[in-house]
């Protein structure tokens, strides 16, 4: 008798790429690298908040819906992510769109922002700011 094994999910883009040595896999939903978690770090002290940055998504921007970062608190349905301390946050129907991402801060010659890097888009914009599924 022969057995049939269902065939393995394919893994997601940022497995694909691999996840270098900056990011730190705090759960399967959602990761928060060491640089994302310094800079949040340091704005909520700057700002006497205790470091929990929130992303959520809303419907807009150039490509259909758009990424929103602010620091926050803890609600008892999110998904949570800590890194070094700092916690980062999604409420439920945010998670829909951005599960499995990972969130890291990024400077170079054009400036500096949170980034999420998201296997469930689609597309993005040139901004980096908003996405499509």
């Amino acid at each position: 008798m022969s057995r049939s094994v269902a065939p393995r999910p394919a893994p997601s883009k940022l497995a694909a790429r691999g996840r270098g040595p900056h990011i730190q896999p705090v759960t399967n939903t959602i990761q928060l690298t060491d640089a994302a978690a310094k800079r949040v770090a340091a704005i909520a002290a700057r700002q006497s908040k205790a470091p929990i940055l929130r992303l959520s998504v809303d419907g807009g921007g150039c490509a259909g819906f758009s990424y929103k970062f602010e620091l926050g608190e803890v609600a008892d349905d999110d998904a949570v992510a800590e890194t070094a301390g700092v916690r980062l946050v999604v409420d439920p129907m945010s998670l829909d769109l951005v599960q499995g991402s990972a969130v890291d801060f990024v400077e170079d010659l054009g400036g500096s922002a949170f980034k999420v890097t998201n296997p469930n888009a689609a597309s993005g914009c040139g901004c980096g700011s908003s996405f499509s599924v």
